[in-house]
C-alpha cells in the first residue's frame, strides 16, 4: 500500500511540470522560464534518481526520472528558444 501511494504522490506531483514543458515548446517563448530554477532542479532530481537506485525506493526514482527529464526539455527549449 505504501509503495502504491508513493507512485500516486510521484505521478501527481510529476505531472505537475507538463504544463511548462509543454507551453515552452508550443510557444517557443520561455523569456519568463527561470534559467536558474531549472538548473538546480535538474541536478536536484539527478541526485534523487542516485538516491532512489541506491535505496531501492522506487516511487522516488521514477519521479524523480520523468521530473529530471521534463526539466532538461524546458532547459533545451531555453538554450534554443532564448
Amino acid at each position: 500500500m505504501d509503495e502504491w501511494l508513493g507512485f500516486a504522490a510521484a505521478a501527481v506531483t510529476t505531472l505537475g511540470y507538463l504544463p511548462q514543458v509543454l507551453k515552452a515548446w508550443r510557444t517557443r517563448s520561455v523569456q519568463d522560464v527561470s534559467l536558474g530554477m531549472y538548473l538546480v532542479v535538474t541536478v536536484g532530481s539527478a541526485l534523487w534518481v542516485w538516491y532512489g537506485f541506491r535505496t531501492g525506493a522506487a516511487p522516488v526514482a521514477a519521479a524523480n526520472a520523468l521530473i529530471l527529464v521534463q526539466a532538461l526539455l524546458v532547459l533545451a527549449a531555453k538554450i534554443r528558444y532564448a
